[in-house]
C-alpha cells in the first residue's frame, strides 16, 4: 500500500453536524417550505416582513420622485434619511399590524393619515429651509415622496388583499363540486345587499351568481355595488326576471316590515323565482352584530313587525347587578326573557322551572351566548310552596319574571283542576314569595284569553291578574307587580306555526280549525323585550297589553307556509277544516275599548284599567277556589266552572267545553263533537 492510500476504516465517521448538513442539503422544495414555514409565520417575523417591505416602498418613492424631479437617483443618504421618516411614521400608526388579506377602509383611513404627516414633514421642510441649507427642491422632492408612498402602501396592501380574494374563489371553485350556477337577483342595495353581493362573489360553491340588485332609492339607480349593477326598483322586478333570465332572488332588507317582504315573496312566487332571505334586526341578542347569512324565507319573516326600540340606558340601570329570577325559564318567553335580560349584565340569573331537559338546553344557551354571566338552575314547580319559598330565601331576587303557566286550551277544558292549581295558585305562591323576601319588581306574563274568557285558561288567568293587582296594593308605590297581556307569539309550544310546519313536513294535510278563525300574532323576541319594558319602566298596579298589530287569518298563514315550501295550497297541499276545538274563539280580543288607554312607557304599549276585585272578594275567591279542588271529581268540575262564573263575571263557558253540560264534562278524556266549519257562531264567543 502506498502512503496515499487510505482504507475504509481509516476514514472517520460523520460527525452529528456534517449529518445534519447533508440531510439539509438534501431536501426538495417542498420539504425546505415545510421546515422553514412555521418560523417565518411567527408575528415577529412577519411585521418584521412588513416594515421591510413598506422601508423599500418608501425608497423606491423617494428615488422615483427625485429622478423625475432632477433627473437623478439621488445620494444614499437622502434616501435612507426618507425611509427612516417614512418607516417612523408608519410604525407610530401601527401599519406594520394590518392584516393585508383583510385590509379594510379602517386601515386605509390610518394610511391616509400617515401620508397627511409625511406631506407635513414636506412643508416643514420648506419653512426651515433657510436654516437647514438644504437643496430648493427638497422640500419638494419630499412632498411627492410623501404622496407617492402613501399610494404605494395603499396598492401594495390591497392587491394583496385582491390577490388572497382571488386564490381562495378559485379554490372554493376547485374544491366544491361541480353544480348549477343559479343566476341570482338581490333585493336591496344597502349594507346588507353589498354584504350579501360579497359574500356570493367570495364564495362561488355556494352556487349563486349575482346578476343584479333591485332598489327603490333613485340615488342608487344605474350605479354598481361590488361590481354589480343596481338594475332597477321593486316595481319592475317582473320584467327584470324576464330579461336577465333570474332563477334565484335573496331579500337582502333585514329592516323591513313584515308587509313588504309578503309583497315581494308573493311577486317572486308567482315568477316561479326560488327565494332566499337573510335574518332580520329583530333576531339580535346582546352585542351580536348582524351577518349576511342566507337562509330560507320562514313565516317569521312574512309577519315581520317593526323592530322593537328599547330604552337601553334606564333598563341598563334597572337590570345592571340585580339578581333574577325567571319562573318558566325552559318554555318558549321565560327563556327568550333570560337572553334579552342576559344582555343588560344583571348580577345573577335564577332559571326556574319544573322540566329538567328544558332548563338544561336553556343553560347551555346563555353560556354559550354570554359566557361570564353568572346563572344558576333552580328545578322548582311554582305549586311547590316550600321549595319556591326556599328558593327566594336563598336568592332573594331584584326581578321576578313570573311566565310559569299551563296554556294549552283543550287540555285545560278537559282539566280545569290543573289550570286553579297552577296558574292561580302558582301564581300565588310566587307573588307572596316576592312579597316576602323584597322583590322590587313583579311582572306577569298574562294572555288576551283573559278578555271576555270562553275558556278555563282565560278565566284563570283574569284571577291571576287579579292576584298581582292585589299584590300592588300590599307592596306600596316603591316596588312595582304589574301584568303584560299579549296574544299568541310565533314558534312557541303548542302554538299553530310548529304544527303547521310538521304537517307541511309530512305532506299534508294542513288542518284548520275555521275559515274565518283569527289570531294577533308577535315574535317571541319582540314580546320579550316589550315585557321587559314594561315590567321595569312601568308603573306598579297596572295591566300593560301589547300592541299586537293586525289580526291575521288562519287560513291564510296556512297558505303563506305552504308556498313559503314550495306547495300550492289546494293543489299540491291539501287544506282541511276540522272546526273550532273546546274553548276555542273565531277571534281573541286584547282588551275591552273602555279599558285601553295609552301609556307613555313604549309606543307598542297600552295600559288597560280593568275592573278588580276587593280584597276580601279576591280573599274569598281564593278561599273557594282552593275548597272546590278537594271535593271529589264529580262535585270538582262543576263546582270550578260556578266559582270561575262569579268572580269573572265576563267568563262565558264554550258549549264545546267545560259549559258543554253545564260545566260538568262526564268523561274529560272523550273528545266531544266539533263545530263544523259552516255552523253560525257568535263573533266573539
Amino acid at each position: 500500500m502506498t502512503s496515499t492510500e487510505i482504507h475504509a476504516s481509516e476514514i472517520p465517521a460523520p460527525t452529528a453536524s456534517s449529518g445534519g448538513l447533508a440531510r439539509l442539503a438534501s431536501k426538495g422544495p417542498s420539504e425546505w417550505a415545510r421546515t422553514f414555514r412555521p418560523a417565518l409565520e411567527t408575528p415577529l417575523v412577519r411585521q418584521v416582513g412588513k416594515v421591510v417591505v413598506d422601508g423599500f416602498l418608501a425608497g423606491m418613492a423617494w428615488m422615483t420622485v427625485h429622478l423625475i424631479w432632477l433627473g437623478e437617483p439621488g445620494p444614499f443618504l437622502h434616501t435612507w434619511i426618507w425611509v427612516l421618516a417614512a418607516l417612523t411614521i408608519g410604525l407610530a400608526h401601527r401599519s406594520s399590524l394590518q392584516h393585508y388579506r383583510m385590509v379594510s377602509m379602517k386601515d386605509a383611513a390610518q394610511l391616509a393619515l400617515a401620508t397627511l404627516f409625511l406631506v407635513l414633514i414636506s412643508l416643514a421642510l420648506r419653512l426651515a429651509e433657510p436654516f437647514l441649507h438644504v437643496h430648493s427642491s427638497t422640500p419638494k422632492i419630499a412632498f411627492g415622496a410623501a404622496l407617492l408612498t402613501g399610494i404605494l402602501w395603499a396598492t401594495f396592501r390591497f392587491s394583496c388583499r385582491e390577490l388572497s380574494e382571488v386564490v381562495h374563489r378559485h379554490q372554493s371553485a376547485t374544491s366544491a363540486e361541480v353544480g348549477p350556477v343559479h343566476r341570482t337577483l338581490i333585493i336591496g342595495a344597502g349594507r346588507a345587499g353589498a354584504l350579501v353581493t360579497q359574500e356570493i362573489q367570495r364564495h362561488p360553491n355556494l352556487g349563486y351568481e349575482a346578476v343584479g340588485l333591485v332598489d327603490d332609492s333613485p340615488a342608487k339607480r344605474n350605479v354598481r355595488i361590488q361590481g354589480v349593477p343596481v338594475l332597477g326598483s321593486t316595481a319592475q322586478l317582473t320584467n327584470l326576471i324576464q330579461e336577465q333570465r333570474i332563477t334565484h332572488a335573496i331579500l337582502a332588507i333585514p329592516s323591513a316590515p313584515g308587509p313588504v317582504i309578503r309583497k315581494l315573496t308573493k311577486t317572486l312566487q308567482d315568477s316561479q323565482i326560488q327565494i332566499k332571505t337573510v335574518p332580520g334586526v329583530y333576531a339580535l341578542l346582546g352585542a351580536q352584530t348582524w351577518k349576511p347569512v342566507i337562509q330560507d324565507v320562514s313565516i317569521e319573516d312574512i309577519l315581520r313587525r317593526d323592530s322593537v326600540q328599547l330604552d337601553h340606558s334606564a333598563l341598563t340601570q334597572a337590570l345592571s347587578g340585580a339578581v333574577l329570577v325567571i319562573t318558566g325559564a325552559g318554555g318558549s318567553i321565560g327563556s327568550e326573557l333570560a337572553r334579552q335580560v342576559a344582555a343588560f349584565t344583571p348580577k345573577h340569573i335564577v332559571l326556574l322551572g319544573r322540566g329538567e331537559n328544558s332548563l338544561w338546553e336553556v343553560q347551555r344557551s346563555l353560556a354559550n351566548l354570554y359566557p361570564h354571566q353568572s346563572i344558576s338552575m333552580e328545578l322548582v314547580d311554582i305549586r311547590n310552596r316550600t321549595g319556591l319559598r326556599e328558593v327566594f330565601e336563598r336568592y332573594r331576587p331584584d326581578v321576578v319574571l313570573h311566565a310559569a303557566a299551563h296554556k294549552h286550551v283543550p287540555f285545560l277544558e278537559t282539566h280545569p283542576i290543573e289550570a286553579v292549581q297552577n296558574n292561580i295558585f302558582g301564581t300565588l305562591n310566587v307573588v307572596e314569595a316576592a312579597l316576602d323576601f323584597g322583590a322590587g319588581a313583579f311582572v306577569n306574563i298574562s294572555t288576551d284569553k283573559a278578555v271576555n274568557p270562553t275558556n278555563v285558561l282565560g278565566a284563570s288567568k283574569r284571577i291571576a291578574e287579579l292576584v298581582v293587582l292585589d299584590a300592588a296594593r300590599k307592596a306600596g308605590d316603591y316596588r312595582r307587580f304589574v301584568s303584560v297581556r299579549f296574544g299568541n307569539v310565533l314558534g312557541s309550544r303548542g302554538s299553530v306555526v310548529p304544527i303547521f310546519r310538521d304537517q307541511i313536513k309530512k305532506g299534508g294535510p294542513i288542518t284548520v280549525t275555521h275559515p274565518e278563525m283569527t289570531r294577533y300574532f308577535m315574535t317571541i323576541p319582540e314580546a320579550s323585550q316589550l315585557v321587559i319594558q314594561a315590567g321595569m319602566l312601568g308603573n306598579t298596579a297596572r295591566v300593560y297589553l301589547l300592541d299586537m298589530g293586525e289580526a291575521v287569518r288562519i287560513v291564510d298563514l296556512a297558505r303563506d307556509m305552504a308556498r313559503l315550501s314550495g306547495f300550492a295550497p289546494g293543489k299540491d297541499i291539501e287544506i282541511q277544516f276540522v272546526g273550532l276545538r273546546p274553548g276555542e274563539k273565531l277571534h281573541e280580543e286584547l282588551c275591552l275599548e273602555k279599558e285601553r288607554i295609552s301609556t307613555r312607557v313604549h309606543p307598542k304599549l297600552f295600559e288597560v284599567a280593568p275592573q278588580g276585585l276587593t280584597p276580601e272578594a279576591l280573599e274569598e275567591a281564593l278561599r273557594a277556589l282552593q275548597a272546590a279542588i278537594q271535593l271529589p271529581y264529580e262535585q270538582r268540575q262543576p263546582e270550578i266552572v260556578k266559582l270561575l262564573q262569579t268572580y269573572v263575571p265576563t267568563y262565558k263557558p264554550s258549549l264545546l267545553g267545560v259549559g258543554r253540560f253545564g260545566g260538568h264534562v262526564k268523561d274529560r278524556r272523550r273528545q266531544p263533537h266539533l263545530l263544523p266549519p259552516g255552523a253560525p257562531c257568535r263573533r266573539r264567543h
